[in-house]
């Protein structure tokens, strides 16, 4: 206060000198989370106390809708309710009277109806937040990489914030670095790993137990079942759909109740898991992600750390039991994938590829020899493993490296995989820092068999190949997934792919 002020206020006491508002700023964000069909959660965090507000609307430029916090807070978040499935929205944030970030940039898309086949993008970062320059390039490459398209969710393998997942380590390793590019627009769904755990003040086990850490205070997750799967009531782990493919992400390092492990079966974690894999087991895909794996010879070594042992030996066969169709882990800073198996618990030494391999292919379906699509029968068993941890850290190996069931490994490029999911096709890439596509893969549900057709004599009939993909029909010289045939007389017709790795077969009966 100033001396004319002050003497001013002696001698009339009455007047009120109101200070200016302080306007806020902000300090992280805005990010989405617990995305649904209908819903979607949007943070941010200002440097002081305020109201905040959301402006959206599914057309730019004309944000016509308004959603707000009642009370002061810095760390905003708001839930837009009432949206439509698979809609695109743009919307900006900021207080009563000021607007803090709002443009072009600033969409999401809500999460389609459960169930929905449709064209799907899911990012998967594994290792992140160490703010090195691998952890930019390998941002940037997937941004170039989508290009135009868009990313439906992008989901998190663990150790997001480096060293000791303290919340500053946050700010400057993870929302820093992706602000830009991913967090405004495409919804994430995260896991932890053990540098979350840390928070540098509490001893690791007795933070591993109340989960007091800052990757809790700085993530919301849909524990109630509101984006499908059963409701967990614990952020540590939960499960969503997107589309036909039902997502898991686990804790594969805290501890619940004070005594249990992810590889404690009589916990409350895999009871969680065996009731939601019971209620969604007829799912097209089934997803489930955690950061420590249960094979590996990169940074780690799935034969001599214990808690890697017993995830294999207690947990695995219990996703497997229930048709799991792909497994995604981190915390080797490499990446290591294996082929379609099942029912290997042991040892590295133990695995049998005559035993224990469900497919010798490669599945990267490019045309090399042996490399048609992994093919899931109805209610067929087999798991693709997968380690993706170099995201941001980067390098370690162990003497043994590959792993004998990752044959598919690379320890010297970091990178991130895009999953792309269409119907009853399932493909993955690992992109490289350098923009590379070093790894990829197929998998595809798929019924053989004949399939027999009756059709009356001088009408038409349609016939549409089951598979997602390239087509050849014994028809003509048709290439599209769909073709329309008047047969005379009964017949066969068959589709290919063009690599010949898969057919559907049409006996048509033609009657009079």
């Amino acid at each position: 206060m100033n001396k004319i002020t002050a003497t001013l206020l002696v001698l009339f006491p009455f007047l009120s000198f109101a200070q200016p508002r302080p306007r806020a700023n902000l300090l992280r964000g805005p990010y989405l989370q617990v995305a649904t069909p209908n819903s979607i959660v949007i943070r941010w965090r200002t440097d002081v106390l305020v109201r905040g507000v959301v402006h959206y609307g599914a057309t730019q430029g004309q944000l016509d809708k308004t959603a707000q916090d009642s009370l002061l807070v810095s760390e905003h978040k708001i839930k837009l309710e009432g949206l439509q499935p698979g809609t695109k929205y743009y919307y900006s944030i900021g207080a009563w009277k000021d607007t803090l970030q709002i443009g072009p940039d600033n969409y999401f898309s809500t999460l389609p109806a459960p169930g929905t086949e449709g064209s799907y993008r899911i990012g998967v970062v594994g290792d992140c937040g160490n703010n090195s320059v691998n952890q930019r390039n390998v941002r940037d490459q997937l941004v170039r990489y989508l290009g135009d398209h868009y990313m439906d969710a992008w989901v998190l393998l663990g150790d997001n914030s480096y060293s000791t997942g303290r919340d500053a380590e946050f700010q400057s390793n993870f929302f820093n670095i992706y602000k830009d590019d991913l967090l405004p627009k495409y919804p994430l769904f995260p896991s932890p790993g053990n540098h979350d755990y840390y928070d540098g003040d509490a001893e690791r086990d007795e933070v591993q137990k109340t989960h007091q850490v800052a990757y809790y205070q700085n993530f919301s997750m849909p524990v109630e079942g509101e984006a499908g799967g059963a409701a967990s009531h614990n952020p540590a782990f939960y499960s969503f759909d997107l589309g036909n493919i039902h997502f898991l992400s686990l804790d594969a390092y805290g501890i619940e109740e004070g005594q249990y492990r992810i590889y404690d079966t009589l916990g409350p974690q895999v009871q969680w898991i065996k009731k939601d894999l019971e209620a969604n087991h007829n799912k097209g895909w089934i997803i489930a992600y955690w950061h420590h794996p249960p094979y590996t010879m990169g940074s780690h070594n799935s034969d001599k750390e214990m808690e890697l042992v017993h995830i294999r030996e207690n947990f695995i066969r219990i996703l497997e039991r229930y048709g799991v169709d792909l497994v995604l882990c981190g915390h080797s800073h490499d990446y290591e994938r294996s082929r379609l198996m099942k029912g290997h618990f042991g040892m590295e030494a133990s695995f049998d590829s005559t035993q224990h391999l469900v497919s010798t292919s490669s599945g990267r379906y490019d045309g090399t020899p042996n490399s048609c699509p992994y093919i899931k029968e109805e209610d067929a068993q087999g798991t693709v493993y997968l380690v993706s941890g170099s995201a941001g850290q980067l390098g370690g190996k162990q003497t043994s490296f590959p792993h004998e069931a990752l044959p598919y490994s690379d320890a010297t490029h970091g990178g991130a995989g895009m999953l792309e999911i269409q119907g009853s096709r399932l493909d993955w890439k690992w992109i490289c820092a350098d923009g590379e596509i070093r790894d990829q893969f197929t998998m595809m549900k798929h019924k053989s068999g004949r399939r027999p057709l009756t059709v009356k004599k001088g009408d038409t009939l349609t016939l549409t190949a089951s598979f997602v993909g390239s087509y050849q029909w014994s028809a003509g010289k048709a290439t599209t997934r769909s073709i329309t045939v008047r047969p005379g007389s009964s017949r066969t017709y068959t589709v290919k792919d063009k690599f010949n790795c898969i057919q559907d077969i049409f006996e048509v009966k033609v009657i009079k």
